[in-house]
């Protein structure tokens, strides 16, 4: 799945990044949108981790759909 498709699909796919991402509310994921950027800039506020960790955690995500 390409990110395009993720965008595309984000009211499925939310419910996806939810699972991966427990930790991130349903506002946050609704603020994302599909945005990739938001998405990894959501993860590494909540999660602490760096901007290089948290895109390397939303592709690998991305991979495994």
């Amino acid at each position: 799945m390409n990110w395009d498709q993720v965008k595309g699909q984000w009211k499925i796919t939310k419910g996806k990044a939810r699972e991966q991402w427990g930790d991130l509310t349903d506002d946050e994921l609704e603020q994302a949108a599909g945005e990739q950027e938001q998405l990894e800039g959501l993860i590494q506020k909540r999660y602490g981790k760096t901007k290089e960790a948290a895109k390397e955690e939303v592709q690998s995500w991305l991979d495994n759909m």
